[in-house]
């Protein structure tokens, strides 16, 4: 079979199916990333002074925007339970708990007491709370991600990719969208005794979400091929750093140059730092920003991965990674303008590249790792890129910032992310259309890296086939 056609015949009413997993996979991940980023967004408007005010000023936002970044320590935690029970189980079961655990845990942070009501049990309960969204997310985005291009055709991998990762802007986007209309329903003081609160309770329905996965989507066709040939390798996660560290890294590093960026709208920092006094931008402005960002980041993460069935997954992330870096270099240069044009021009120039560098990454991660190990592949690889890119990317800003006193500082740190993102890029061969099926291991593992010689295994140590 030719590597670049579909790996299986398409079953009757496949259309219908593919529409389905699409539909499936947008709208969990969405409510998923909804999730994550209200507390983002929350973590850099309110949580400093709910949770942390007794830090002081400056401390409660490091303090607050830490909380951020240790579900991403959680992260990979949860890849690794979801990769060797998605390669275990199937895709399907582990997308559907993932769900139900983030529905729960954001709900509940929605009723959290505030310090003033129980003292240091009120901060206890929010980390912890944090941290079981982190394993759901460390687990969740593999399982969409696979369903979406294991199901698509071949020459159509990348734009049904690209449905799981509209996820992420369009959870920007809803999360930003909703606070705004909280911050008007309740504005001053009662956004920060009930307005802020609401966006969480509703998190409540991505466990009808979760359900409705369960009942209406078929598993991934290269999951029941590995079943009906009783190929299920024993210790996917073994095997997988066995023969393939080299490639979980560099496919880490080329997320963590568009997570540390990301991670500037998603993860609340630009929301804090535009609403400072020495910026003076009202939060109402600053979270419609934010949703022109959700926005404009959806439709060029769709646009990449259709182009990237064209011109393909690395060109792609090239021309992103070149964009990511100059829009970095104008970012805070039109926010510390204090217009607000300057505001919206700054993050919309972001999000086009953000798109470029995201769009496409469900369809490479999986066309990457073979059969047997690829939920546990790609799960940690996005998981430890999420860790070296966004984890601490707002903390790391606020400190740097409050070190030196100018946001110069903040531009470098991004820029030699981007960088780092860039030179990943260059070292892995695109390989769209390669035949995804658990019958081509060997054919998939050649020429993974840009300086094999053609038929040269990936392994790392050796070139047989991972042992089941």
């Amino acid at each position: 079979m030719s590597a670049t056609t579909q790996s299986h015949p398409a079953p009757p009413g496949a259309a219908s199916i593919r529409r389905r997993v699409a539909v499936a996979t947008v709208i969990g991940t969405s409510v998923e990333w909804y999730d994550y980023f209200v507390y983002a967004t929350v973590a850099g408007l309110v949580f400093p002074h709910l949770f942390f005010a007794d830090a002081g000023p400056t401390m409660a936002a490091v303090v607050s925007f830490f909380t951020v970044g240790i579900s991403f320590l959680f992260r990979p935690l949860g890849a690794f339970i979801a990769g060797h029970m998605g390669d275990q189980i199937g895709r399907r079961p582990m997308l559907v708990l993932t769900l139900t655990m983030m529905g729960l845990s954001t709900t509940l942070i929605g009723v959290l007491p505030t310090y003033a009501q129980a003292g240091i049990l009120a901060p206890l309960l929010l980390i912890i709370l944090r941290a079981a969204q982190g394993l759901s997310a460390g687990g969740e985005w593999g399982g969409a991600a696979l369903m979406a291009v294991e199901h698509a055709p071949a020459n159509k991998r990348g734009l049904f990719g690209a449905m799981p990762q509209i996820g992420v802007p369009v959870g920007l986007l809803l999360s930003s969208a909703v606070l705004a209309l909280m911050n008007i329903v309740f504005p001053g003081d009662a956004f920060l005794v009930w307005g802020w609160r609401i966006p969480f309770l509703v998190s409540f329905l991505l466990i009808g979400v979760g359900y409705w996965v369960q009942r209406s989507v078929q598993e991934s066709p290269v999951f029941v091929e590995i079943k009906e040939r009783k190929e299920k390798t024993k210790n996917p996660t073994a095997q997988l750093l066995r023969h393939y560290l080299p490639l979980v890294i560099l496919a880490a590093l080329v997320f963590a140059g568009n997570n540390a960026s990301g991670y500037m709208t998603t993860g609340g920092y630009i929301q804090q730092y535009a609403t400072r006094p020495e910026i003076g931008f009202d939060r109402g402005t600053v979270l419609w920003a934010s949703t022109m960002a959700g926005a404009s980041w959806l439709v060029f993460a769709i646009v990449a991965g259709a182009l990237s069935d064209r011109i393909g997954r690395r060109n792609v992330y090239i021309v992103g990674y070149v964009l990511q870096m100059a829009a970095l270099a104008a970012l805070f240069p039109l926010v510390n303008s204090r217009q607000t044009a300057g505001l919206f021009l700054g993050v919309f120039f972001l999000t086009i590249a953000l798109g470029f560098t995201y769009g496409a990454q469900s369809s490479w991660y999986t066309e990457m790792f073979p059969a047997s190990v690829r939920f546990s592949g790609v799960s940690i690889s996005y998981a430890l890129g999420s860790i070296l890119g966004g984890a601490f990317a707002p903390m790391i800003a606020a400190a740097l910032l409050s070190a030196t006193g100018t946001s110069t500082a903040i531009t470098i740190y991004l820029i030699v992310m981007a960088v780092i993102g860039l030179g990943a890029v260059l070292s892995l061969r695109d390989r769209r259309g390669i035949n995804l099926s658990p019958s081509a291991e060997d054919e998939q593992r050649q020429g993974i890296y840009s300086w094999q010689k053609p038929g040269e295994s990936a392994g790392s140590h050796t070139s047989a086939s991972p042992r089941r």
